[in-house]
């Protein structure tokens, strides 16, 4: 069934493509090619792999801003619900809207769809969401040009919590800051992901960051690009500085090394 999009039978699968191959035109070469791939509802997934792999584009047909151009992508409504979260690689926030105003347009935009739609949409506690990110009330009142690069970052990933979404996609969110709030927003991500019980989806090219945020790692590899292999990361403790600093942590470093770098 060419570029359908079905509902999932199973519960515990909130996405399953099946063949999926994806082209952009008839004289360029699929991205990928009979793509088999499942993110189970409730876990945080990493993709990782080569530049131009096809990565972006996983989320981006995960998210429906774009159709397989053959295979079918199941997605199972009990499971992902009506509202997918996306936090770009740039904050995308707009300059003349403080950050207050950035967080409530997503609202803003649903109640127009609610008034097609006859659905109503709730308010939210913005000021709550924006301390859930690390944000205070007096940076709610600042425009993005007053605001660093990780407060943007903490904005946008606010901003995509808005709507209270159950699928959180990632495009390397983290790519432009330092490694040291890096780290931290890391720890927040996993925490709101814990919190609110979502099906998170990130895009990376850092390994220790697969290996930190993850519940399974991805490898795509190849052109077209394929699953080349599925590493599960289990913790049982909280994804903080004990798992950082473990001996499992450096092993799941090792393996997911080795799955990339090993052709």
């Amino acid at each position: 069934m060419s570029g359908s999009i079905a509902a999932s039978v199973q519960d515990e699968i909130a996405f399953s493509f099946h063949a999926v191959t994806q082209q952009f035109d008839a004289s360029s070469s699929p991205v990928f090619r009979e793509l088999n791939l499942s993110i189970a509802a409730g876990q945080f997934v990493t993709i990782v792999g080569p530049s131009g792999c096809g990565k972006s584009t996983l989320l981006r047909l995960i998210a429906g801003l774009q159709s397989p151009t053959s295979g079918t992508l199941r997605r199972n409504p009990r499971a992902t619900g009506q509202q997918i979260g996306f936090v770009f690689q740039h904050p995308t926030l707009l300059p003349w809207r403080t950050a207050e105003q950035n967080l409530r347009l997503p609202l803003e935009l649903g109640k127009s769809d609610a008034r097609r739609s006859s659905t109503p949409v709730a308010q939210k506690p913005l000021h709550e969401l924006l301390e859930q990110v690390g944000l205070s009330s007096q940076d709610a009142k600042k425009r993005p040009a007053q605001m660093s690069g990780g407060m943007q970052m903490r904005l946008s990933l606010a901003r995509a919590l808005v709507t209270d979404p159950s699928v959180l996609l990632l495009d390397e969110p983290f790519a432009a800051v330092d490694d040291f709030l890096r780290m931290r927003l890391q720890e927040d991500i996993r925490r709101l992901h814990d919190d609110r019980r979502l099906t998170t989806v990130l895009v990376t090219h850092n390994i220790q960051e697969a290996v930190f945020l993850s519940d399974q790692v991805v490898v795509l590899t190849g052109s077209p690009a394929e699953v080349k292999t599925s590493l599960s990361i289990a913790w049982p403790g909280s994804r903080d500085a004990s798992f950082r600093n473990s001996d499992a942590f450096v092993g799941y470093m090792r393996e997911l090394s080795r799955s990339l770098f090993d052709q």
